[in-house]
Formats: structure tokens, C-alpha cells, sequence
């Protein structure tokens, strides 16, 4: 059976249409990031430290914070994660807490920090699924956005680099004033 010349040249229109806009999506950095017009106040923040020590944030102010939820066997995860430590590096006055959504296990959480080359965050855990079910997440990772005043005015769905220009420029640029505090 022999092909039409049309045919073929429609092939190739559709692939490369398909390609392109995968290329598109791919680089349209902001479709993962989701700011909201007002903050949102936040009624429950406690989760677990490594040595399963309460951690309740509630009434931190002062500091922005990224609560960044992750497990080991996310691959995503295992990608973003390095930009995350180098952005806590880079920007120390933002708190940035590492919360593992599997069952508190410091040994495997070490090898894997030590696997993809992760030597400064801490890890956290949210072993009742609190967080989860008030942030309603819906995959991993997945990054919550407080500002100054201890209200989210952000989330991140999906992985990102947090270290690439895109996100200091989202970030310094466009919404500067969601990251510093807001009178209400």
C-alpha cells in the first residue's frame, strides 16, 4: 500500500504541532506556580519534626516559608529537591521545612537525601495526613507558599527549580508584595 505525499506531509504537521506545544508547556514555568489575589488564613499548621517533636507554626510571623511535601519514592521529588536546599541556601531568610508524606523512617530519608546530594534541609513528617487533608493536596510535590504574616498567598503544584532565574523572578518581580507581610 503506497502513501500519499498529502497524507505524510499531515503526519509530520500534527508531530511537530504535538511537539511544539509540549516544548511550549515545558517552558511556560508559571502554569505549576498558582498565586492567590488575597492570602488565605491557614487554621492548622503542626507537623512532626525528625525526632517526632511537634512542630506548630500557627503563629510564626516574620518569615516567609515554604512548606514542601515530598516522599522518597517521588521522582519528581528526587528532581526538585536539590533546587529547594540551594534556594534555603541562597535566601536564609526563608524558612523552608521538608515535610516527608510517607511514615517517619530517618534512615531512609538520610540515604535519600545523601543519594541525590542533599546535605541542609531537615526533615519533617506529617504522619496523620493533617496537611494533607488541609491543604487539600492532590499529588507530590507539592509546595505551600506563607508569607510574612503566616497566610498562604501561593501554592506550587508540581515539580519546579527553585533555584532557576524564573522562580527568583516570579518571585522578586511580579509578586513582591505577596511575599512581604500584609496588613489585613
Amino acid at each position: 500500500m503506497k502513501i500519499s505525499k498529502s497524507f505524510k506531509i499531515y503526519i509530520h504537521i500534527i508531530v511537530l504541532s504535538l511537539i511544539s506545544q509540549n516544548l511550549i508547556g515545558a517552558e511556560d514555568f508559571s502554569k505549576n506556580v498558582i498565586i492567590y489575589e488575597k492570602p488565605q488564613i491557614i487554621s492548622e499548621l503542626k507537623f512532626k519534626d525528625s525526632n517526632l517533636q511537634d512542630v506548630d507554626l500557627i503563629n510564626k510571623r516574620g518569615k516567609i516559608m515554604i512548606i514542601n511535601f515530598w516522599a522518597t519514592w517521588c521522582a519528581p521529588c528526587r528532581k526538585e529537591m536539590p533546587s529547594l536546599e540551594k534556594l534555603g541556601i541562597e535566601l536564609p531568610e526563608i524558612d523552608i521545612f521538608a515535610v516527608n508524606m510517607e511514615k517517619p523512617n530517618n534512615l531512609k530519608v538520610d540515604k535519600f537525601f545523601k543519594d541525590i546530594g542533599v546535605k541542609n534541609l531537615k526533615t519533617y513528617y506529617d504522619p496523620e495526613l493533617r496537611l494533607v487533608k488541609g491543604f487539600k493536596l492532590r499529588g507530590l510535590p507539592t509546595s505551600i507558599l506563607i508569607n510574612k504574616e503566616g497566610k498562604e498567598f501561593g501554592k506550587v503544584i508540581g515539580e519546579i527549580d527553585f533555584a532557576s532565574d524564573e522562580f527568583i523572578k516570579l518571585r522578586s518581580e511580579e509578586h513582591t508584595s505577596e511575599l512581604q507581610s500584609q496588613p489585613d
